[in-house]
C-alpha cells in the first residue's frame, strides 16, 4: 500500500515537472526576455532567473497562445505570490453587519453638557 503511494506521487511529481518544462520552454520562445514588472532583460547567462507566472494563479491553465502567462524575475515572481497570499487572506475575513462597531460613546456629549450648564445656573 505504502510503495503504491508513493509509486502515484513520484509519478506526480514528474507529469508536473515534464508540464512546467512544456510550457516554459514554449513561453521562452514567444515573449520577449524580459521581466513583465521591472523591465530587466535577461540572456542566455542568467535566464535561469527568469520565472513563467500564471497570470491567474492556476498552474494548470496552460493555454498553447500564452495568453495566462508572463515572464517575471525570480524577485518579482516571489513578491507577486506574496501579494497573492497576503490578498488571498484578508478576503476571507467576514464582513457582515454584526462586526460593525455600532456603540457611539461621544453621542449625546452635547445633550449632556447643555444640563450641566442649566443646572449650574439654576
Amino acid at each position: 500500500m505504502k510503495d503504491d503511494i508513493e509509486k502515484v506521487v513520484a509519478r506526480a511529481i514528474r507529469n508536473k515537472i515534464g508540464r512546467e518544462k512544456e510550457y516554459r520552454a514554449m513561453s521562452l520562445k514567444m515573449h520577449p526576455w524580459i521581466c513583465a514588472r521591472c523591465s530587466r532583460e535577461f540572456s542566455e547567462r542568467n535566464i535561469h532567473e527568469l520565472t513563467v507566472h500564471h497570470k491567474d494563479h492556476n498552474h494548470e491553465n496552460n493555454p498553447k497562445d500564452g495568453s495566462n502567462w508572463e515572464h517575471l524575475c525570480i524577485y518579482c515572481h516571489d513578491n507577486e505570490h506574496a501579494r497573492y497570499i497576503n490578498d488571498s487572506s484578508y478576503s476571507s475575513i467576514p464582513t457582515s453587519s454584526s462586526t460593525v462597531a455600532r456603540h457611539k460613546p461621544l453621542a449625546n456629549l452635547g445633550a449632556e453638557i447643555m444640563k450641566r450648564k442649566k443646572k449650574a445656573k439654576g
